[in-house]
């Protein structure tokens, strides 16, 4: 009897033991949530997006990315989306999966974020070796000094031409002793149409005149040349026309030239509307080499959009800078576009660096200056009355790559947004 007391009190330890370990199992399991947030939209789509798990410990991703979720629900919730609209899309590029979404179909303005398709399509099409050209042409000869015959201005709608430029134009007809013009001086302006401003620009936006030919971004290219040729000596004709090269018959002078990446780091850091048309007229104008409209480069840009998967009827792409009010696109769009730009380096190497960085440069240089967020959101920033809108890339803390949009719209004040904005891109990178 005593034995069996004995063992008895052995054995009610280990028995309390089993009981508890099987209670906290069922505890557990019934406070882990069974699905995705219900305020996510679209969830079954993003639950059935592929996921590339290599190397990826599934439960460290689950438990972020379910804190992420529920931490953008409680911001999509504020107050100030009973008056206005937003479009929220994150991508977990890592991973290869959607984490969140919200009003992500939604047609809207992207103002600036524009840019972000005309680059990447330009990157695509052109490559990363694309040049401006501004080309110097003559048609006649030299004698005693004086030239006789016909001198070409060709545009290349390069809006980093300047002083340094002009003078190695001047200096070609030095060189060749010229100081007397004895012809005609024309000015090739067919890379583009005649058009001076974008479609859907409003008058009062006092953007800068679309001319190929841009001298410091201005359309004074031909002033700025008659004063050179003042400046050294050198008679000419007292007027110019417009006319394009011809084919043949001519000899070239001088070119100048900057490249694409110089382009980029003003029209993204700095978000120049002028140095993004720039680049969106040079789509038109591989395609179509004689005065080639903004629909023509469109119609790239419209490729590319149906080579994403998506139909380009279903959106508008108007102009190049997002400066029309005529473009829409959708915050799942944008963020294709990124993606399909982060997996090729030919395009992305070109990209990234040119974004603005949270707290460092460019649009972004006041924004985010603290917090996981600083120096790690590359991202594209977009302005217009009412609009505000921001897409790019980050660094989340599990050390997998981000690239998310968002807009809003119906705002009446940008600072309101920029704080929203601003939040996100915290949790997203914490």
């Amino acid at each position: 009897m005593k034995k069996t007391v004995e063992g008895f009190a052995l054995a009610m330890p280990v028995f309390f033991c089993i009981v508890y370990a099987c209670f906290f199992q069922v505890y557990v399991a019934a406070s882990v949530p069974s699905c995705l947030p219900a305020n996510v939209c679209d969830t079954a789509e993003i639950q059935n997006v592929p996921v590339d798990s290599a190397g990826i410990d599934s439960t460290d991703v689950l438990s972020w990315s379910q804190s992420l979720q529920a931490s953008l629900d409680e911001l999509a919730g504020s107050d100030m989306f009973q008056r206005s609209q937003l479009g929220l899309y994150v991508y977990d590029l890592t991973a290869d999966s959607a984490i969140y979404g919200f009003g992500q179909r939604q047609l809207m303005r992207p103002a600036s974020v524009q840019k972000l398709f005309t680059t990447v399509t330009a990157l695509a099409d052109l490559g990363g070796s694309f040049q401006f050209v501004t080309r110097f042409y003559m048609n006649g000869a030299v004698n005693d000094s004086i030239f006789s015959g016909d001198l070409y201005l060709k545009g290349g709608f390069d809006p980093r031409f300047g002083n340094d430029d002009m003078n190695a134009f001047i200096e070609v007809l030095m060189e060749r002793g010229i100081r007397q013009i004895d012809g005609r001086i024309f000015s090739d302006m067919s890379l583009k149409d005649t058009l001076k401003w974008g479609e859907g620009w409003c008058w009062d936006d006092d953007e800068r005149i679309l001319r190929p030919l841009l001298y410091n971004g201005k359309d004074i290219f031909m002033m700025k040349f008659y004063e050179k040729l003042d400046e050294n000596g050198i008679a000419h004709p007292t007027a110019y026309t417009e006319k394009q090269v011809p084919q043949d018959s001519v000899t070239l002078l001088a070119e100048r030239s900057h490249t694409v990446d110089q382009i980029l780091m003003r029209l993204l850091k700095n978000s120049d509307n002028l140095y993004a048309e720039a680049l969106f007229y040079q789509l038109g104008a591989m395609e179509d080499a004689h005065y080639p409209s903004a629909r023509v480069s469109a119609g790239k840009v419209n490729a590319l959009i149906r080579s994403l998967g998506f139909d380009p009827d279903d959106y508008n792409v108007a102009d190049g800078s997002g400066l029309s009010l005529y473009n829409y696109t959708t915050p799942e769009l944008v963020v294709q576009l990124l993606r399909y730009a982060w997996k090729r380096n030919n395009i992305y190497l070109h990209l990234f660096p040119a974004l603005p960085i949270a707290g460092v440069d460019g649009t972004l240089e006041r924004r985010m200056c603290s917090g996981n967020a600083f120096s790690n959101v590359h991202a594209k920033t977009g302005t217009l009355r009412g609009v505000s809108t921001l897409a790019g890339y980050a660094t989340a803390s599990n050390g997998h790559m981000i690239c998310f949009c968002i807009m809003n719209q119906g705002i009446r004040s940008n600072s309101a947004a920029h704080r929203f904005q601003d939040k996100v891109c915290q949790i997203i990178t914490r």
